[in-house]
Order: C-alpha cells, then structure tokens, then sequence
C-alpha cells in the first residue's frame, strides 16, 4: 500500500546517467579527451547498475 510513495531508484539513477552523458558531451566538445573518458566510463557503470536493476525487478 504505502509502496505508492517510495520514489523509483532507477528514474533517479537514468537522470543521473543522462546528466553524466551531457557533461561528457560538453567536455569532448571543449576538447577535454580525459575529462570525456572519464565522465563516459562514469556513465556506463552507471548504465550496467540500472540494467542490473531492472534484472531485479522483472525476476
């Protein structure tokens, strides 16, 4: 019943990745490759963590 309240950890987390994404965007478009890398390799972990997850959830 009170499920209806709690706030979804994956919307959060995508939000999270999708800011990651714009940020590394924004560096490689600076010409900051290791600011770039960085930030992609941030953002995929991240990816991996949400499909992990959604794993959790369907099972």
């Amino acid at each position: 019943m009170f499920s209806l309240f709690k706030r979804d950890p994956k919307k959060k987390m995508r939000k999270e990745y999708d800011a990651l994404l714009e940020k590394a965007m924004h560096a490689q478009r600076n010409g900051d490759i290791r600011t770039y890398s960085m930030l992609t390799a941030d953002a995929e972990a991240l990816w991996l963590r949400i499909e992990a997850h959604d794993k959790e959830t369907a099972s």
